[in-house]
């Protein structure tokens, strides 16, 4: 599976909304698993929109067939696009799915990590960090994902803000020892994503 990440800064909140909604056009389209997306919590006029293909190359023909009559609704609403495509490698927690509706709220860590440590990094993910987010009241379902570039995404879906405020605190600093995070990451951003309904296909 495929995973791409859109981030944008909006400049015509109700314009880039209104063509937000115009991607319920990709139901049609082969290789189309879902996407979903929202605000982020931190930065003001933010969005984050998320988006999952069976294959690249089933995303690849969407993008030189129907991209551009999709976008042009949001053409003009928004500034400083970034868009990052990640190969999916394994669920965090079980059984992850490509669905937005029993979520409030996306929580992800993108990550550059030193080459010499990506083995390490993502032998981490699976034996530290997922069984703490898997064992997490209130979280639903995840994914790890990697680009080229020794680059990842770690993206959890949760139930409401509440409950992850609540795995934040605890836990975060202890796994991160642990896990010798700061030995293995480069770089790291991330950001809390207060999801849209509207914007759910």
């Amino acid at each position: 599976m495929l995973v791409k990440w859109i981030r944008c800064t909006v400049v015509d909140r109700r314009g880039f909304e209104r063509g937000q909604r115009k991607w319920a056009g990709l139901l049609g389209e082969p290789g189309f698993r879902g996407q979903g997306g929202g605000w982020s919590r931190g930065r003001q006029g933010v969005a984050h929109i998320f988006s999952f293909w069976e294959s690249r190359s089933f995303y690849d023909s969407f993008m030189a067939r129907s991209h551009d009559r999709l976008a042009a609704a949001q053409s003009g609403t928004f500034k400083d696009i970034q868009v990052k495509l990640f190969d999916y490698r394994f669920d965090v927690k079980t059984g992850f799915e490509p669905r937005f509706t029993d979520a409030d709220l996306v929580r992800f860590a993108h990550c550059r990590v030193h080459e010499e440590r990506a083995e390490h990094f993502t032998l981490m993910q699976e034996k530290v960090w997922n069984p703490a987010m898997a064992g997490s009241p209130g979280m639903i379902r995840g994914l790890f994902g990697e680009a080229p570039g020794h680059e990842f995404l770690v993206l959890s879906m949760w139930r409401s803000a509440a409950e992850h405020g609540k795995y934040r605190t605890e836990r975060v600093e202890r796994l991160a020892l642990r896990a010798q995070t700061e030995a293995d990451v480069a770089a790291l951003t991330g950001d809390i994503v207060d999801l849209e309904p509207a914007w759910i296909v």
